[in-house]
């Protein structure tokens, strides 16, 4: 791995990505690779370490099992970027094969009208060539029988490129290659984003230094608002805490857990040898960036009725590791924000969104690096998740949201 340098090593940069992580180093990658930009790149991060990124926090998930075409279609790209990772990385020998489970999402409704919300959303998916299957009771309890099916109306199951992937070796070479085709990484905070009128003209460091630049790209996930108040623009994008735990169960169930909607809002999947779960929080407010405390009652008042309830082995379950991590919560229509500003159109957004950040990371990074090289979305028209939604208070639609 290349040195993380402590000063940028020029005064101007074409491109200055504020965020380094899996959204920020996307972009950078995509740029960096793409023989029709010929720019200078920088990237900054106040913290290289990524600690408390959601790329750090992440359950590295991928589906298609989407309401609206775009998000579909974004999840097919990430799909094929995975299983294609070594090819997309130039066929570099030393680049090695992405580990992908696809043992799928399985949304399971107990009413009628999420039934109906899940036929409809099939119909959609499978329209564009997604191998989401709608499953009665009888159909999951004899390809799942280690689920209590008894208030189950309906279930939306898909194992075509759905599932986890190691995602962190991902980010990794994403890094590892973008800097050695050019691309400087800096540890550093910005604490201002200079404007001359409808232009960005630079970031402020918190070392003092000023740099200048041609497109500023915000990539700072839960800071996106902050970053982009630097500039006095405005976007509806704030943390939101979500908390995960991986348990052992003493009762072997003899296949692996799909990744597994509940009506109840608990989602749990295996992880290896182990199982994964996880819920938002009944009362789910902003949070501060560093606020990562756990809420310890969750667990016994939520999560583990929910679990034992829907698959009875997890009567029987010891936790072996919990964390709470952040949502970039994009509090319109929890959909991610990419492309220019309306009025400032060297400020590119990459932000809000809202838990899809890590399987619609290939296809965000490579929409906005053709953006800033063709002032146009190439490969995939990703303007109907553009700024001027927000502009318009106009929600992009998507019912299948976790």
């Amino acid at each position: 791995m290349l040195p993380v340098l402590g000063t940028p090593r020029l005064l101007s940069y074409d491109v200055v990505i504020i965020g380094g992580a899996i959204i920020g180093s996307s972009v950078a990658w995509w740029l960096a690779r793409n023989p029709d930009f010929d720019g200078s790149i920088l990237v900054l991060d106040r913290d290289m370490t990524y600690t408390n990124a959601a790329t750090s926090h992440t359950n590295s998930c991928m589906r298609q099992q989407f309401s609206n075409e775009l998000n579909v279609r974004i999840s097919q790209f990430g799909a094929d970027f995975v299983r294609e990772f070594r090819h997309y990385m130039g066929d570099d020998p030393e680049v090695p094969e992405l580990a992908v489970h696809h043992f799928g999402y399985m949304y399971l409704a107990d009413t009628e009208a999420f039934a109906n919300t899940l036929r409809a959303n099939q119909q959609v998916q499978a329209s564009f060539g997604a191998g989401t299957q709608v499953m009665t009771p009888v159909e999951i309890a004899a390809a799942y029988p280690f689920y209590n099916v008894d208030d189950v109306l309906l279930g939306s199951h898909n194992v075509v490129d759905e599932g986890y992937f190691d995602a962190g070796t991902m980010f990794d070479w994403w890094r590892r290659q973008a800097r050695q085709l050019g691309a400087e990484y800096i540890s550093s905070e910005v604490v201002g984003v200079e404007r001359n009128g409808d232009r960005v003209v630079g970031v402020a460091l918190a070392s003092g230094a000023t740099i200048a630049c041609g497109t500023v790209v915000n990539a700072t996930g839960t800071r996106a608002a902050v970053t982009a108040a630097m500039a006095g623009i405005e976007v509806p994008i704030d943390a939101r805490k979500r908390f995960t735990f991986v348990f052992d169960c003493a009762e072997s169930l003899g296949m692996a857990v799909p990744l597994t909607i509940d009506p109840s809002g608990v989602h749990v999947r295996s992880e290896g040898d182990a199982f994964m779960t996880g819920c938002p929080p009944d009362d789910d407010p902003a949070v501060d960036f560093d606020d990562f405390a756990m809420d310890h009652d969750i667990f016994e008042d939520k999560v583990w009725p929910a679990l034992a309830h829907r698959i009875p082995a997890f009567e029987r379950i010891k936790v072996t590791n919990r964390w709470a991590g952040h949502y970039a919560h994009n509090r319109l229509d929890q959909n991610v924000v990419v492309g220019p500003h309306d009025q400032v159109s060297n400020f590119i957004f990459t932000s809000g969104f809202s838990g899809h950040g890590l399987q619609q990371s290939p296809a965000i990074g490579r929409g906005a690096a053709e953006w800033i090289t063709y002032g146009e979305f190439r490969t995939l028209d990703l303007s109907p998740l553009g700024y001027e939604r927000v502009v318009t208070k106009e929600p992009f639609v998507e019912t299948a949201i976790i």
